[in-house]
């Protein structure tokens, strides 16, 4: 799935995902950790990987791995 950033805090390394959908889904720092990236910006695209308990284990850059 894919969505937009809506807030993003270097300090904890997690943040909000607004969906394509319209709805709101948080991040912790574990599934910003696997994304192997240093910083997100407001705004920004990003894909999404989700487990199976709709908890968000990735987040990344689409085109970037």
């Amino acid at each position: 799935m894919q969505g937009t950033v809506a807030t993003f805090d270097s300090g904890t390394r997690s943040g909000t995902l607004l969906l394509d959908d319209g709805s709101e889904l948080g991040f912790g720092a574990e599934a910003f950790q696997r994304s192997g990236l240093r910083l997100l910006r407001l705004g920004q695209r990003v894909t999404v990987e989700a487990g199976d308990d709709g908890t968000v284990r990735r987040v990344s850059i689409p085109g970037v791995d």
